[in-house]
Protein backbone atom coordinates (compact mmCIF):
# COMPACT_ATOMS: atom_id res chain seq x y z
CA UNK A 1 0.00 0.00 0.00
CA UNK A 2 1.12 2.95 -0.90
CA UNK A 3 2.51 5.76 2.27
CA UNK A 4 0.09 8.27 3.12
CA UNK A 5 2.14 11.74 3.40
CA UNK A 6 0.22 14.65 4.89
CA UNK A 7 1.86 17.04 2.84
CA UNK A 8 0.86 15.11 -0.17
CA UNK A 9 -2.51 14.16 0.53
CA UNK A 10 -4.06 14.62 -2.68
CA UNK A 11 -1.37 12.72 -4.53
CA UNK A 12 -1.47 10.00 -2.23
CA UNK A 13 -5.42 9.68 -1.96
CA UNK A 14 -4.69 9.39 -5.87
CA UNK A 15 -2.28 6.44 -6.11
CA UNK A 16 -4.36 4.52 -2.99
CA UNK A 17 -7.18 4.90 -5.29
CA UNK A 18 -5.29 3.11 -8.02
CA UNK A 19 -3.97 0.30 -5.68
CA UNK A 20 -7.17 -0.08 -4.21
CA UNK A 21 -8.62 -0.55 -7.86
CA UNK A 22 -5.48 -3.38 -8.62
CA UNK A 23 -6.16 -5.23 -5.65
CA UNK A 24 -9.45 -6.21 -7.52
CA UNK A 25 -7.55 -7.83 -10.68
CA UNK A 26 -7.91 -5.18 -13.18
CA UNK A 27 -5.42 -4.49 -15.79
CA UNK A 28 -3.25 -1.65 -15.06
CA UNK A 29 -4.65 0.74 -18.33
CA UNK A 30 -8.02 0.05 -16.73
CA UNK A 31 -6.99 1.46 -13.34
CA UNK A 32 -4.83 4.52 -14.92
CA UNK A 33 -8.19 5.21 -16.52
CA UNK A 34 -11.00 4.57 -13.77
CA UNK A 35 -8.18 6.74 -11.86
CA UNK A 36 -8.48 9.56 -14.29
CA UNK A 37 -12.65 9.69 -14.42
CA UNK A 38 -12.99 9.49 -10.78
CA UNK A 39 -10.36 12.72 -10.16
CA UNK A 40 -12.25 14.08 -13.38
CA UNK A 41 -15.18 13.72 -11.32
CA UNK A 42 -14.21 14.83 -8.14
CA UNK A 43 -12.67 17.88 -10.08
CA UNK A 44 -15.40 18.83 -11.78
CA UNK A 45 -17.57 18.63 -8.93
CA UNK A 46 -15.50 21.28 -7.54
CA UNK A 47 -15.96 23.25 -10.03
CA UNK A 48 -19.79 23.43 -10.41
CA UNK A 49 -20.27 23.66 -6.84
CA UNK A 50 -18.21 26.30 -6.24
CA UNK A 51 -20.64 28.93 -7.51
CA UNK A 52 -23.22 27.99 -4.57
CA UNK A 53 -20.07 29.96 -2.19
CA UNK A 54 -19.47 32.45 -4.40
CA UNK A 55 -22.83 33.64 -5.50
CA UNK A 56 -23.66 34.01 -1.31
CA UNK A 57 -19.99 35.72 -1.26
CA UNK A 58 -21.28 37.96 -3.93
CA UNK A 59 -24.62 38.87 -2.66
CA UNK A 60 -23.40 39.77 0.57
CA UNK A 61 -20.46 42.01 -0.72
CA UNK A 62 -22.35 43.80 -3.21
CA UNK A 63 -24.55 44.23 -0.14
CA UNK A 64 -22.02 46.18 1.78
CA UNK A 65 -20.80 48.21 -1.20
CA UNK A 66 -24.74 49.17 -1.41
CA UNK A 67 -25.29 49.54 2.20
CA UNK A 68 -27.80 46.62 2.65
CA UNK A 69 -27.89 43.35 4.15
CA UNK A 70 -28.08 41.11 1.35
CA UNK A 71 -29.26 37.25 1.79
CA UNK A 72 -29.60 36.93 5.95
CA UNK A 73 -32.58 34.66 6.40
CA UNK A 74 -32.11 31.19 4.68
CA UNK A 75 -29.77 29.73 7.61
CA UNK A 76 -26.96 31.53 9.10
CA UNK A 77 -25.70 34.56 7.61
CA UNK A 78 -28.07 33.46 4.51
CA UNK A 79 -25.50 30.63 3.75
CA UNK A 80 -28.50 28.41 2.61
CA UNK A 81 -29.94 31.22 0.25
CA UNK A 82 -28.07 29.74 -2.58
CA UNK A 83 -30.06 26.35 -1.68
CA UNK A 84 -33.35 27.81 -1.93
CA UNK A 85 -32.59 29.46 -5.03
CA UNK A 86 -31.87 25.69 -6.83
CA UNK A 87 -34.84 24.81 -5.72
CA UNK A 88 -36.42 27.45 -6.83
CA UNK A 89 -35.13 26.81 -10.29
CA UNK A 90 -35.40 23.03 -10.13
CA UNK A 91 -39.52 22.80 -9.06
CA UNK A 92 -40.31 26.08 -11.82
CA UNK A 93 -42.42 25.09 -15.07
CA UNK A 94 -39.50 23.76 -17.95
CA UNK A 95 -41.10 25.69 -21.20
CA UNK A 96 -39.52 24.75 -24.57
CA UNK A 97 -40.85 26.92 -27.63
CA UNK A 98 -42.73 25.93 -30.28
CA UNK A 99 -40.65 25.60 -33.06
CA UNK A 100 -37.88 25.76 -31.07
CA UNK A 101 -35.01 22.92 -31.99
CA UNK A 102 -35.52 21.10 -28.67
CA UNK A 103 -32.21 19.39 -29.06
CA UNK A 104 -29.79 22.08 -29.48
CA UNK A 105 -32.19 23.65 -27.22
CA UNK A 106 -31.43 22.12 -24.42
CA UNK A 107 -27.95 21.29 -25.58
CA UNK A 108 -26.66 25.26 -25.53
CA UNK A 109 -26.57 25.30 -21.58
CA UNK A 110 -25.13 22.29 -21.02
CA UNK A 111 -22.32 23.12 -23.31
CA UNK A 112 -21.98 26.50 -22.21
CA UNK A 113 -20.86 24.78 -18.52
CA UNK A 114 -18.82 21.98 -20.10
CA UNK A 115 -17.03 24.59 -22.17
CA UNK A 116 -15.55 26.66 -18.50
CA UNK A 117 -15.09 23.39 -16.33
CA UNK A 118 -13.02 21.53 -19.47
CA UNK A 119 -10.37 24.58 -18.88
CA UNK A 120 -9.83 23.22 -15.33
CA UNK A 121 -7.98 20.34 -16.49
CA UNK A 122 -4.72 22.26 -17.34
CA UNK A 123 -5.14 24.59 -13.98
CA UNK A 124 -2.16 23.12 -12.05
CA UNK A 125 -3.28 23.16 -8.12
CA UNK A 126 -0.09 22.66 -7.10
CA UNK A 127 3.28 21.49 -8.06
CA UNK A 128 2.25 17.74 -8.77
CA UNK A 129 -1.72 18.27 -8.58
CA UNK A 130 -2.78 19.03 -12.27
CA UNK A 131 -5.05 17.11 -14.47
CA UNK A 132 -3.42 17.52 -17.63
CA UNK A 133 -0.09 19.02 -17.85
CA UNK A 134 0.05 19.40 -22.03
CA UNK A 135 2.41 21.56 -23.68
CA UNK A 136 -0.03 23.92 -25.03
CA UNK A 137 -2.18 25.12 -21.89
CA UNK A 138 -2.45 28.22 -22.38
CA UNK A 139 -3.91 27.71 -26.09
CA UNK A 140 -6.06 24.71 -24.60
CA UNK A 141 -7.91 26.74 -22.37
CA UNK A 142 -8.38 29.61 -24.67
CA UNK A 143 -9.77 27.39 -27.71
CA UNK A 144 -12.21 25.14 -24.72
CA UNK A 145 -13.26 28.34 -23.50
CA UNK A 146 -14.26 30.17 -27.22
CA UNK A 147 -16.77 27.10 -27.10
CA UNK A 148 -19.27 28.92 -24.81
CA UNK A 149 -19.46 31.46 -27.64
CA UNK A 150 -20.98 28.66 -29.62
CA UNK A 151 -23.53 27.75 -27.03
CA UNK A 152 -24.91 30.97 -26.76
CA UNK A 153 -25.29 31.00 -30.56
CA UNK A 154 -27.30 27.56 -30.62
CA UNK A 155 -29.13 28.96 -27.12
CA UNK A 156 -29.93 31.55 -29.53
CA UNK A 157 -30.94 30.89 -32.99
CA UNK A 158 -32.74 27.42 -31.26
CA UNK A 159 -34.98 29.47 -29.40
CA UNK A 160 -37.06 30.42 -32.39
CA UNK A 161 -37.18 34.46 -30.99
CA UNK A 162 -36.14 36.88 -32.97
CA UNK A 163 -35.11 38.69 -29.72
CA UNK A 164 -32.76 36.06 -28.50
CA UNK A 165 -31.03 35.50 -31.76
CA UNK A 166 -30.60 39.21 -32.05
CA UNK A 167 -28.93 39.14 -28.81
CA UNK A 168 -27.14 35.85 -29.41
CA UNK A 169 -25.43 37.60 -32.59
CA UNK A 170 -24.71 40.95 -30.24
CA UNK A 171 -22.85 38.72 -27.83
CA UNK A 172 -21.24 36.61 -30.08
CA UNK A 173 -19.67 39.82 -31.37
CA UNK A 174 -18.91 40.77 -28.24
CA UNK A 175 -16.97 37.90 -27.17
CA UNK A 176 -15.10 36.82 -30.16
CA UNK A 177 -14.03 40.87 -30.13
CA UNK A 178 -12.54 40.93 -27.01
CA UNK A 179 -11.22 37.51 -27.06
CA UNK A 180 -8.62 39.27 -29.51
CA UNK A 181 -6.61 41.15 -26.65
CA UNK A 182 -7.11 38.43 -24.50
CA UNK A 183 -5.01 36.14 -26.50
CA UNK A 184 -2.72 38.67 -26.91
CA UNK A 185 -2.03 39.31 -23.08
CA UNK A 186 -1.33 35.73 -22.67
CA UNK A 187 1.28 35.52 -25.19
CA UNK A 188 3.09 37.80 -23.21
CA UNK A 189 3.50 35.61 -19.64
CA UNK A 190 3.62 32.53 -22.23
CA UNK A 191 6.73 34.70 -23.88
CA UNK A 192 8.44 35.30 -20.64
CA UNK A 193 8.27 30.97 -19.66
CA UNK A 194 9.14 30.40 -23.06
CA UNK A 195 6.54 27.67 -22.35
CA UNK A 196 2.87 27.10 -22.53
CA UNK A 197 2.25 24.58 -20.15
CA UNK A 198 0.79 26.31 -17.27
CA UNK A 199 2.88 24.08 -14.35
CA UNK A 200 5.43 25.58 -16.56
CA UNK A 201 4.43 28.94 -16.27
CA UNK A 202 3.95 28.73 -13.04
CA UNK A 203 7.17 27.48 -11.68
CA UNK A 204 9.10 30.46 -13.78
CA UNK A 205 7.45 33.07 -11.53
CA UNK A 206 10.03 33.58 -8.85
CA UNK A 207 8.93 36.86 -9.06
CA UNK A 208 5.18 37.19 -9.86
CA UNK A 209 4.73 37.83 -14.11
CA UNK A 210 2.26 40.66 -12.76
CA UNK A 211 5.59 42.68 -11.70
CA UNK A 212 7.28 42.11 -15.02
CA UNK A 213 3.86 42.37 -17.19
CA UNK A 214 1.24 44.77 -15.38
CA UNK A 215 -0.37 45.79 -18.02
CA UNK A 216 -0.80 42.77 -19.79
CA UNK A 217 -2.75 41.31 -16.88
CA UNK A 218 -4.70 44.54 -16.59
CA UNK A 219 -5.77 43.76 -19.98
CA UNK A 220 -6.66 39.63 -19.69
CA UNK A 221 -8.55 40.91 -17.21
CA UNK A 222 -10.64 43.67 -18.79
CA UNK A 223 -11.08 41.20 -22.05
CA UNK A 224 -11.92 38.29 -19.64
CA UNK A 225 -14.27 40.31 -18.11
CA UNK A 226 -16.45 41.21 -21.00
CA UNK A 227 -16.14 37.61 -22.00
CA UNK A 228 -18.07 36.20 -18.90
CA UNK A 229 -20.34 39.32 -19.84
CA UNK A 230 -20.46 41.27 -16.20
CA UNK A 231 -20.44 44.79 -15.86
CA UNK A 232 -19.34 46.78 -17.05
CA UNK A 233 -19.97 45.21 -19.83
CA UNK A 234 -23.00 43.13 -19.04
CA UNK A 235 -25.02 43.47 -22.36
CA UNK A 236 -25.56 40.39 -23.32
CA UNK A 237 -28.82 40.51 -21.30
CA UNK A 238 -29.32 44.43 -20.74
CA UNK A 239 -32.43 44.60 -18.82
CA UNK A 240 -33.61 47.46 -21.28
CA UNK A 241 -32.38 46.27 -24.43
CA UNK A 242 -33.53 43.18 -26.74
CA UNK A 243 -35.66 41.71 -23.89
CA UNK A 244 -33.43 39.39 -21.96
CA UNK A 245 -30.85 38.15 -24.35
CA UNK A 246 -30.06 34.93 -25.99
CA UNK A 247 -31.58 32.96 -23.08
CA UNK A 248 -34.97 34.95 -23.30
CA UNK A 249 -36.80 31.55 -23.79
CA UNK A 250 -35.36 29.36 -21.21
CA UNK A 251 -37.06 28.66 -17.87
CA UNK A 252 -36.46 26.74 -14.31
CA UNK A 253 -33.27 24.90 -14.32
CA UNK A 254 -32.21 25.79 -18.22
CA UNK A 255 -31.78 29.34 -17.25
CA UNK A 256 -30.30 27.97 -14.01
CA UNK A 257 -27.44 26.33 -15.94
CA UNK A 258 -26.77 29.37 -18.18
CA UNK A 259 -26.23 31.61 -14.78
CA UNK A 260 -24.13 28.79 -13.41
CA UNK A 261 -21.88 28.91 -16.82
CA UNK A 262 -21.30 32.34 -16.20
CA UNK A 263 -20.88 31.92 -12.57
CA UNK A 264 -18.02 29.45 -13.10
CA UNK A 265 -16.82 31.44 -16.19
CA UNK A 266 -15.75 34.18 -13.60
CA UNK A 267 -14.27 31.85 -11.26
CA UNK A 268 -12.16 30.37 -13.99
CA UNK A 269 -10.65 33.33 -15.36
CA UNK A 270 -9.77 34.33 -11.66
CA UNK A 271 -7.93 30.94 -11.20
CA UNK A 272 -6.52 32.15 -14.73
CA UNK A 273 -4.98 34.93 -13.68
CA UNK A 274 -3.52 33.72 -10.59
CA UNK A 275 -1.86 31.12 -12.48
CA UNK A 276 -0.42 33.35 -15.38
CA UNK A 277 0.19 36.48 -13.55
CA UNK A 278 0.28 35.96 -9.68
CA UNK A 279 2.36 32.88 -9.06
CA UNK A 280 0.04 30.01 -8.82
CA UNK A 281 0.30 27.66 -6.24
CA UNK A 282 4.11 29.23 -5.03
CA UNK A 283 4.73 30.39 -1.81
CA UNK A 284 6.60 29.36 1.14
CA UNK A 285 6.93 25.51 1.33
CA UNK A 286 4.48 24.52 -1.57
CA UNK A 287 6.93 22.40 -3.01
CA UNK A 288 7.71 20.66 -0.61
CA UNK A 289 3.99 20.49 0.80
CA UNK A 290 1.83 20.81 -2.43
CA UNK A 291 -1.39 20.96 -0.49
CA UNK A 292 -0.13 24.03 0.67
CA UNK A 293 0.40 25.26 -2.61
CA UNK A 294 -3.44 24.22 -2.90
CA UNK A 295 -4.27 26.46 -0.30
CA UNK A 296 -1.82 29.64 -1.70
CA UNK A 297 -3.57 29.32 -5.53
CA UNK A 298 -7.23 29.26 -4.16
CA UNK A 299 -6.55 32.53 -1.91
CA UNK A 300 -4.90 34.00 -4.91
CA UNK A 301 -8.24 33.56 -7.24
CA UNK A 302 -10.52 34.37 -4.43
CA UNK A 303 -8.79 37.85 -3.77
CA UNK A 304 -8.64 38.17 -7.95
CA UNK A 305 -12.00 37.32 -7.63
CA UNK A 306 -13.57 39.50 -5.22
CA UNK A 307 -11.70 42.43 -7.15
CA UNK A 308 -13.84 41.46 -10.53
CA UNK A 309 -16.91 41.62 -7.76
CA UNK A 310 -15.62 45.25 -6.59
CA UNK A 311 -15.71 46.40 -10.57
CA UNK A 312 -18.99 44.67 -11.56
CA UNK A 313 -21.28 46.43 -8.09
CA UNK A 314 -19.05 49.76 -8.78
CA UNK A 315 -19.08 50.59 -12.16
CA UNK A 316 -21.80 51.66 -14.51
CA UNK A 317 -22.54 50.03 -17.41
CA UNK A 318 -20.88 51.20 -20.64
CA UNK A 319 -22.76 51.53 -24.12
CA UNK A 320 -22.32 49.04 -27.12
CA UNK A 321 -20.34 51.66 -28.95
CA UNK A 322 -18.43 52.66 -26.33
CA UNK A 323 -17.79 48.87 -25.31
CA UNK A 324 -16.44 48.00 -29.45
CA UNK A 325 -14.50 51.08 -29.57
CA UNK A 326 -12.42 50.38 -25.92
CA UNK A 327 -11.09 47.32 -27.72
CA UNK A 328 -10.85 47.90 -30.87
CA UNK A 329 -9.18 51.27 -30.74
CA UNK A 330 -7.45 50.80 -27.48
CA UNK A 331 -7.39 47.71 -26.05
CA UNK A 332 -6.14 45.92 -29.66
CA UNK A 333 -3.36 48.41 -29.90
CA UNK A 334 -2.27 48.49 -26.67
CA UNK A 335 -2.01 44.92 -26.44
CA UNK A 336 -0.03 44.23 -29.33
CA UNK A 337 2.38 47.58 -28.10
CA UNK A 338 2.86 45.09 -24.83
CA UNK A 339 3.53 41.95 -26.78
CA UNK A 340 5.97 44.04 -28.54
CA UNK A 341 7.65 45.96 -26.17
CA UNK A 342 8.36 42.63 -23.85
CA UNK A 343 9.60 41.06 -26.50
CA UNK A 344 12.31 43.63 -27.46
CA UNK A 345 12.96 44.84 -23.55
CA UNK A 346 13.10 41.24 -22.92
CA UNK A 347 15.59 40.60 -25.64
CA UNK A 348 17.51 43.86 -24.53
CA UNK A 349 18.35 41.97 -21.03
CA UNK A 350 21.85 40.56 -20.70
CA UNK A 351 21.72 37.05 -20.36
CA UNK A 352 23.51 36.76 -16.67
CA UNK A 353 20.99 39.43 -15.32
CA UNK A 354 19.58 38.17 -12.38
CA UNK A 355 15.37 37.50 -12.41
CA UNK A 356 14.92 40.53 -10.15
CA UNK A 357 16.85 42.73 -12.66
CA UNK A 358 14.76 41.58 -15.64
CA UNK A 359 11.50 42.41 -13.63
CA UNK A 360 12.05 45.71 -12.81
CA UNK A 361 13.57 47.04 -16.29
CA UNK A 362 10.42 45.19 -18.07
CA UNK A 363 8.00 46.78 -15.22
CA UNK A 364 9.68 49.89 -15.88
CA UNK A 365 9.32 49.54 -19.79
CA UNK A 366 5.69 49.25 -18.46
CA UNK A 367 5.44 52.45 -17.10
CA UNK A 368 6.62 54.03 -19.80
CA UNK A 369 4.07 52.42 -22.05
CA UNK A 370 1.54 53.55 -19.42
CA UNK A 371 2.87 57.03 -19.81
CA UNK A 372 2.80 57.37 -23.42
CA UNK A 373 -0.80 55.68 -23.31
CA UNK A 374 -1.99 58.60 -21.13
CA UNK A 375 -0.20 61.32 -23.12
CA UNK A 376 -1.81 59.87 -26.44
CA UNK A 377 -5.35 59.38 -24.61
CA UNK A 378 -5.42 63.34 -23.31
CA UNK A 379 -4.36 64.19 -26.76
CA UNK A 380 -7.42 62.35 -28.16
CA UNK A 381 -9.77 63.78 -25.31
CA UNK A 382 -8.79 67.67 -25.92
CA UNK A 383 -9.31 67.07 -29.86
CA UNK A 384 -12.75 65.88 -29.09
CA UNK A 385 -13.79 68.22 -27.08
CA UNK A 386 -12.42 71.23 -29.39
CA UNK A 387 -15.06 69.37 -32.11
CA UNK A 388 -17.91 68.72 -29.61
CA UNK A 389 -17.27 73.12 -28.62
CA UNK A 390 -17.09 73.75 -32.47
CA UNK A 391 -20.30 71.98 -33.07
CA UNK A 392 -22.19 73.76 -30.47
CA UNK A 393 -20.62 77.04 -31.33
CA UNK A 394 -21.73 76.44 -34.70
CA UNK A 395 -25.14 74.93 -33.76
Amino acid sequence: MPELKIGDLLVSLYDILGWSLSLLGLHSSAVSVLQKIVSGFVLANFVMLTPIFTIWVERKVAGRFQDRLGPNRVGPFGLFQSFADIVKLVIKEDITPAGADKVVFNIGPVLAVMSVVGIWAVIPFASTMVGTDMNVGILYSVAVGAIGTLAIMMGGWASNNKYALLGAFRTVSQLVSYEVPMIIALLVPTMLAGSMRMNAIVAEQQVWFVVAAPLAMLIFLISSIAEVGRAPFDLLEAESEIVAGFHVEYTGMKFGVWMLAEFVHAFTISALAAVVFFGGWRGPLAEQYPLLGVVYFLIKTYIIYLFLLWIRVTLPRVRIDQMNNLNWKFLVPLSLAVLVVTALVDKAVPVGASLGVRSLVLFLANVALILVSISLLAGFSRKLQASENISVDSG
